[in-house]
């Protein structure tokens, strides 16, 4: 009998520990999420800011004869007179169909936070770099003529395309006038820009020809800025990735670099965007 009743434990021990297997084998696995090995996973591009609705300008100024060369000031409170000017130049790969407009928010933040804004408008012409780059000078050299309620000092902001502008004109010009130059996920080596297709061949359609016969227009292959200048790159741009940042600072070790976490290529335009008090940051360093 009593080996009867431990024969029979044996069975019912046996079959709970397999129904158990069972059990395991047939429930539905636990979802785990990957981890993305960062505490805030980056967010999509927001390009909302590029037809984002804006003020008017107070005032448009010609520099030319062209409908491109005009400049459009917004003016800043009291404390813009103890400021410098700032001259705005827009992104949008040198392409004719990218102009000012979308800047307008940017502006408008900019005058709010008192400085003077002068954004200047530019031919762009594919195949002919130099009627932008002479529209970049003369809207500067227009500027202190023209142009009132700032210290007499000017401070040049570009993105992306106009970040390279920025870029080549802290670098050519000699005018005591300029006091800096803040680059915001700038095109600033041409060569390395080209190599990588950024804005599917925007380089060679901007030069016209291969990058390596006009160093002249390269930020990265000028000689060293004579004035502070300042990037500020998001490290998550895959529009102007910012290798072309690190290879402009690897070149010129002066130049300071701010790397933003977790920021994509228009946050640093966006006024709405996490990133932009780190560019009214710089913006306020530069202009000290």
């Amino acid at each position: 009998m009593e080996s009867l009743i431990q024969q029979t434990h044996t069975v019912v021990s046996l079959g709970l520990l397999f129904g158990l297997l069972v059990a395991c084998a047939t429930s539905s696995p636990r979802h785990v999420e990957p981890s993305s090995g960062k505490e805030n996973p980056v967010e999509e591009e927001d390009s909302s800011i590029l037809t984002r609705r804006a003020s008017p300008p107070d005032l448009t100024i010609p520099y030319g004869a062209d409908a491109d060369q005009v400049i459009d000031m917004r003016y800043g409170d009291q404390r813009a007179t103890q400021r410098p000017l700032v001259l705005l130049l827009h992104g949008g790969f040198w392409r004719p169909k990218y102009d000012r407009v979308h800047t307008a928010p940017m502006a408008v933040a900019l005058a709010s936070a008192g400085w003077t804004v002068a954004t200047a408008e530019y031919r762009r012409i594919p195949g002919d770099p130099d009627a932008t780059l002479q529209d970049i000078s003369r809207a500067f050299e227009a500027l202190p003529a023209n142009v009132t309620h700032h210290d007499g000092r000017i401070v040049a902001i570009g993105h992306s395309a106009g970040g390279h502008l920025a870029l080549w004109l802290a670098a050519t010009r000699a005018n005591p006038g300029l006091a800096g130059s803040l680059a915001l996920a700038p095109v600033a080596d041409l060569t390395l820009a080209h190599s990588l297709n950024v804005g599917s061949g925007a380089v060679a359609a901007f030069l016209g020809e291969h990058p390596e016969r006009r160093a002249d227009v390269n930020p990265r292959q000028l000689a060293a800025p004579g004035i502070p200048v300042t990037i500020v790159h998001g490290e998550d741009d895959d529009t102007v990735p910012i290798a072309v940042s690190d290879s402009y600072v690897a070149t010129h070790p002066n130049v300071r670099l701010v790397r933003l976490k977790q920021t994509r290529h228009f946050a640093v335009i966006d006024p709405l965007s996490t990133a932009w008090p780190t560019v009214v940051a710089e913006l306020e360093q530069l202009s000290r």
